[in-house]
């Protein structure tokens, strides 16, 4: 009998070099306003040639946050495999004519890597090793740290507690769950992205997931971004 599907995709995913994911949110300078016009169009056309030219390094998904944050008002999300290229992309936007004004305000960056707490026979969960994006118009971004409490339970306990935690998760299906792992290589544990098709969706699982035990070992679960998914040439247009 040939190998399972699960097993053909592990095996493929393992020979694939680590896959970096970055979360990238910019605050506009107020003074780009008061710019004369053709010098922010040429700023703007030149901030999206960097970002159309790197495109081929990486998966790139921008987001805006213009209205719903007073820290943000877009934000880059980048997965890829080479640090360089994304060294390279952040380096050709902050030096286009609209990066010089723009603040990084925060940036999170991890590891995608195979939960512990999701076997082969899961029910309901394929358990990837890589990220991958899906199409939904929100995305909902928050760094996350568990209590050491939590890491000096028995990994059974966890997982029972984590088997709660999936179930309640798997209700709200199509809410999608991206987990980073920051261990090591940031200031947090893991970075968290859900897509969701609205903020009702996404509230109501995490208004269930509350009440859930293994909720009571989160340390840190803030700040929280809601970014709605827009093409980065109407990001531009909407920050003036």
């Amino acid at each position: 009998m040939t190998e399972t599907t699960p097993r053909q995709q592990e095996a493929h995913e393992e020979k694939l070099p680590a896959q970096y994911v970055n979360y990238v949110f910019f605050k506009l300078d107020p003074l780009w306003r008061r710019l004369p016009e053709e010098e922010r169009e040429a700023g703007k056309k030149e901030f999206l040639a960097a970002f159309e030219e790197h495109g081929g390094e990486m998966l790139l998904r921008s987001f805006s946050l213009m209205g719903l944050r007073s820290d943000a008002d877009f934000m880059l999300w980048k997965i890829g495999y080479d640090l360089d290229a994304f060294e390279g992309l952040q380096s050709a936007l902050m030096r286009s004519g609209l990066g010089k004004y723009l603040t990084v305000s925060y940036s999170y960056f991890g590891l995608s890597r195979r939960s512990i707490y999701v076997g082969e026979h899961t029910p309901g969960w394929e358990n990837r090793r890589y990220i991958v994006p899906g199409e939904g118009e929100f995305i909902f971004v928050y760094p996350f740290v568990k209590t050491r409490e939590w890491y000096r339970l028995p990994l059974e306990e966890r997982q029972r507690m984590m088997n709660e935690h999936m179930h309640v998760g798997r209700k709200h299906y199509p809410v999608k769950n991206n987990t980073a792992y920051c261990f090591g290589i940031d200031d947090y544990e893991f970075i968290l992205s859900f897509e969701a098709e609205s903020p009702e969706k996404f509230q109501d699982l995490m208004m269930e997931l509350r009440e859930s035990e293994a909720s009571s070992y989160t340390e840190l679960d803030t700040p929280i971004f809601t970014c709605r998914r827009r093409n980065l040439a109407e990001i531009l247009d909407a920050l003036g």
